[in-house]
C-alpha cells in the first residue's frame, strides 16, 4: 500500500519545501541531514506504535532516495498473516501518525516522501522466534553452528516456540536452540504454488504505477 506525503510544510511557492529552522544542514532536532540512523530512530518511535496498537509487528523499516523524494518501506506482520485491506489500514494510520509527528514540531522526513506499507515477501530471512512461528509447515533452509563446524540443514519446521524450533529433516525429527542456527530461509515448493495463487484471489492490487525511477544511494 502506498501513502505519499511531506515531511515538511511548505512557506513559499507550493511544493516548496520549508527550510528547516536551526543550523544549516542540520534537521530540526539538531541531527544532521546525513544521520540516517537518527531519522530512522524519529521513524520507529512515530511508526511503531501505532503498528503495535494494530495488533502487527513491525518487521522492518527503512529509508532509501527515488530521485527528489524519500521512500519510507515499512513491513508489518501478524500470526496467520496480514491481508491486503488491512495494510491499507495500516497504511492510512501511519500516513496520519507521520503527518501529526510533523505538526507537532519535527521534520521527520526531510522533503517530499512516498510510504509503502507491505507484509514480508516468503524471501525474508528467518530471525525471530516468531518468524519461525509463523512459517510452521514449510520447509526451510538454514545453517547449524555446532562443535563440528558449521552445516547446512534443509528441513520443515514442524514446531517453533521462544526457545527452539524443531526441523524435520531426510535424518528424523531434530530440535535445535535459535542460538544454534543462522537465518533461516523458506524453500519454494512448486506443490505448493496452486494454494499460494488460490490464496491471492480476490485480492486487491496497487494501481500505483508511477513508481518506476530507479532507486539511488539505498539508505538502510
Amino acid at each position: 500500500m502506498t501513502q505519499r506525503g511531506r515531511a515538511t510544510r511548505p512557506s513559499g511557492p507550493v511544493g516548496r519545501p520549508r527550510r528547516s529552522e536551526g543550523a544549516r544542514g542540520a534537521d530540526r532536532g539538531g541531527a544532521p541531514r546525513g544521520d540516517l540512523a537518527a531519522r530512522r530512530a524519529r521513524l520507529r518511535e512515530v511508526i511503531e506504535p501505532v503498528v503495535s496498537a494494530a495488533g502487527y509487528d513491525l518487521e522492518d523499516l527503512s529509508v532509501s532516495r527515488a530521485g527528489r523524494r524519500h521512500v519510507v518501506r515499512v513491513i508489518v506482520d501478524a500470526d496467520g498473516g496480514i491481508r491486503l485491506d488491512a495494510v491499507a489500514d495500516v497504511s492510512r494510520a501511519v500516513s496520519a501518525a507521520l503527518d501529526a509527528a510533523e505538526e507537532s514540531g519535527g521534520d521527520i522526513v526531510a522533503g517530499e516522501y512516498q510510504l509503502e506499507v507491505s507484509s514480508p515477501g516468503v524471501d525474508r530471512p528467518l530471525t525471530l522466534p516468531r518468524h519461525w512461528r509463523r512459517n510452521v509447515g514449510r520447509l526451510v533452509k538454514v545453517t547449524a553452528r555446532g562443535d563440528a563446524g558449521d552445516r547446512q540443514l534443509t528441513g520443515r519446521v514442524t514446531a517453533a516456540d521462544d526457545e527452539r524450533v524443531v526441523l524435520e529433516t531426510d535424518a528424523g525429527p531434530a530440535t535445535h536452540p535459535y542460538p544454534e542456527l543462522g537465518p533461516g530461509r523458506v524453500q519454494v515448493e512448486f506443490s505448493r504454488l496452486d494454494d499460494l495463487a488460490d490464496a491471492d484471489l480476490g485480492d486487491d492490487t496497487d494501481d500505483d504505477t508511477d513508481d518506476d525511477e530507479d532507486l539511488e544511494d539505498e539508505e538502510r
